[in-house]
């Protein structure tokens, strides 16, 4: 996808900020990423250009590489997303329970966006208070179990996927051998049902379910 000059102005002002935390600059990719043991850990950048001003919105999560490995199987994912695909991704307005939640930097004739230093720290700000904490806290396979499956009957706001995480959350209580897998897999075909799933969708969870129980997973 092309960049924009707002977009480049962005990531030069982030660079810095960025790789002092490990992070390196993926622009194709909208997004600044780190790799970790596990996996990695991304923020990605949604750009909305309106006539005088930008609309950004800032998404931030991780990828389990074990898990995805998994899930990607059996998900409708094309081939080409599957190694990019997060396993946890929310945005930041989000996280903080506010809907609709954009950064909005507005542009003035001749100093340009004039606004993007104050977003900058106030992104800053958030990730070191807050995200970059959340995401080390959720690298591992106990804390996504926690997450994903504490309220398996609930929507789970730190995927935008809720098929996905019925999938996802059955993974992740399988690889880490908890005892609660197998009402967890009632549970989420119930849920699959409710929420309407494709034949497919529910056809690739027995799949799914099936490979989990009589295969190796460790």
């Amino acid at each position: 996808m092309p960049i924009s000059p707002f977009e480049t102005e962005l990531y030069e002002r982030l660079s810095d900020f960025f790789a002092r935390s490990g992070f390196v600059s993926l622009v194709e990719k909208k997004q600044f990423r780190k790799s970790t043991d596990t996996g990695f850990q991304n923020v990605i950048f949604s750009v909305t250009p309106y006539e005088n001003e930008t609309w950004l919105e800032v998404n931030f999560g991780l990828r389990h590489q074990q898990l995805e490995q998994t899930a990607q199987q059996f998900l409708s994912n094309l081939a080409e997303f599957r190694d990019d695909a997060n396993t946890l991704v929310v945005s930041i307005g989000k996280f903080n329970d506010t809907r609709y939640f954009r950064y909005k930097i507005t542009h003035d004739a001749r100093h340009g966006p004039a606004d993007l230093d104050e977003t900058c720290e106030l992104i800053k700000d958030f990730l070191l208070e807050t995200g970059f904490d959340f995401l080390d806290q959720h690298s591992h396979l106990p804390e996504l179990h926690a997450l994903l499956n504490s309220e398996p009957t609930k929507p789970c706001k730190y995927l935008y996927n809720q098929t996905h995480r019925a999938f996802k959350g059955l993974i992740a209580a399988r690889l880490s051998q908890h005892a609660d897998f197998p009402r967890l897999a009632d549970v989420y075909r119930n849920q699959l049902l409710k929420m309407g799933a494709s034949f497919h969708d529910l056809h690739q969870y027995e799949r799914l379910l099936s490979y989990l129980l009589y295969h190796s997973v460790n």
